[in-house]
């Protein structure tokens, strides 16, 4: 059996508590590289210890198996446990036992035509939707689905507690013609789109920015099509690096022996499309390379979360050469996960409560940097001058007008209160100056101060 984390123990507490308190449909959130498979199999097997019956769905066949063995390894009673593919089992629906419980992995997949015909053959049971990211590409939220959510530990507090690796993030130029990007119906960008938007360029570019920044770290590399993962694949290997594609339409003992030479460290780069997102185990990934955008907040982070598996000493590399980061901003950002399930909510960046402009990239590295990590106006990774650039910055213009963005960064950079807060929460502020200077760096009024310092009795009534 598995040895649960406190965690993973907190999150278990906490569901049971939202059931006790009436709650049917609960989602369950948690970062990636989480154990969020552990966690479901120990719930499953208090769930058939009590000899009740349990339902566990799951969109993705490659982690199908993997699942099962550690259903199977926590102590699932098997008989009292239906698993499947949610293709398979919504076909199958009429002829399934009734659960008392279903176990939703990936559930922001939920909304789907097919996870609701088997949820709605069973009203009955209680429903748990297992996400990192609780946030869909269409309109509709899973609020229209949930009655509670849970949140658990962020990407910060995992990664203090050693249980994420922590990480330095590089932006390279860009590679791809953004206006050229279109979405699709999934809300996703085409494969066409992404293609035209590509650079040629940017092929050689992973490589050459690969050894500057990580060479000889094993490296995942996420694409758009099977022909630049092969292309992707082919630069690396023409530079003496060691590197194989794999896709959907590999054979899987093919991809299994591939994945194998990954994992015992034969094969240094693996160049993939779509698969080592959700679930996969890919223990020894020190970096990740993004060559391809993507509007799905559910990809980014996984993409930028694969290499956070911890081991001493180890800082993971992500190097994204897709503008990903202006998008969502850091992957540790922390993020209001209720208001991201809400139908409505239309940008990602309005579920971003980090001030989404505390970080600058460097000119010469390329680093991605906190502003509180600049000291003396020099990038914290190479040592040179920073320079601010008002379009390098993440957009949020509902806190700063556009054209103040230079000067206020500029002035955050010179600032140690003004860096010493800006990747703090309001919760975290101490004292008068910390609020007016949170206020300076957020374009909060004096109203918003004088309310804040009231409520903490800092000033008098």
């Amino acid at each position: 059996m598995y040895e649960l984390r406190s965690y993973q123990n907190d999150l278990i507490q906490r569901i049971t508590k939202s059931m006790q308190n009436g709650h049917h449909h609960i989602i369950v959130q948690s970062p990636p590289r989480t154990g969020k498979t552990v966690v479901m199999a120990e719930i499953a097997r208090r769930t058939t210890a009590k000899n009740n019956r349990v339902m566990f769905i799951i969109h993705r066949k490659e982690v199908l198996e993997q699942a099962k063995n550690t259903f199977k390894a926590q102590g699932v009673k098997p008989n009292l446990a239906t698993m499947g593919l949610v293709q398979t089992l919504s076909r199958r629906v009429d002829k399934l036992p009734e659960p008392q419980l279903i176990l939703i992995d990936e559930g922001h997949h939920a909304l789907a035509k097919s996870y609701q015909k088997i949820l709605n053959k069973f009203k009955n049971a209680y429903i748990l939707f297992f996400t990192a990211t609780p946030r869909r590409t269409g309109q509709k939220q899973l609020d229209q689905i949930a009655d509670d959510i849970i949140i658990g530990k962020s990407i910060k507090e995992l990664t203090n507690e050693g249980f994420l690796a922590p990480f330095r993030y590089f932006q390279p130029p860009n590679d791809f013609n953004s206006k050229l990007l279109k979405r699709s119906s999934t809300g996703d960008y085409t494969n066409k789109s992404m293609d035209e938007a590509m650079s040629t360029k940017i092929f050689g570019h992973v490589v050459k920015q690969y050894q500057r920044i990580a060479k000889g770290m094993q490296a995942v590399v996420y694409t758009y099509s099977i022909e630049s993962a092969k292309r992707v694949a082919q630069e690396f290997n023409d530079a003496g690096i060691s590197a194989k594609e794999v896709d959907g339409k590999t054979p899987t003992v093919e991809r299994d022996a591939i994945v194998a030479d990954f994992k015992n460290q034969r094969l240094k780069i693996l160049v993939n499309v779509n698969l080592f997102t959700e679930g996969v185990d890919l223990p020894n990934v020190d970096c990740v390379i993004m060559a391809r955008p993507t509007t799905s907040l559910a990809l980014y982070l996984q993409f930028s979360m694969r290499c956070l598996n911890p081991r001493p000493g180890k800082t993971a590399i992500i190097i994204d050469h897709a503008n990903n980061v202006q998008k969502f901003g850091y992957p540790d950002d922390d993020r209001d996960w209720k208001q991201a399930v809400i139908s409505g909510t239309k940008s990602v960046s309005k579920i971003n409560t980090d001030p989404g402009m505390a970080i600058i990239t460097c000119d010469y590295c390329f680093a991605v940097v906190k502003t509180s990590e600049v000291k003396n106006g020099k990038c914290p990774i190479c040592g040179k001058p920073i320079k601010i650039h008002e379009a390098k910055q993440v957009k949020d213009v509902d806190l700063v007008e556009a054209k103040n963005r230079k000067k206020l960064i500029a002035e955050i950079v010179k600032s140690d209160l003004l860096k010493k807060v800006a990747n703090k929460k309001v919760s975290e502020l101490k004292s008068p100056a910390e609020f007016n200077a949170y206020a300076k760096l957020h374009g909060y009024k004096q109203g918003w101060i004088y309310y804040q310092l009231k409520m903490r009795g800092m000033i008098k009534k």
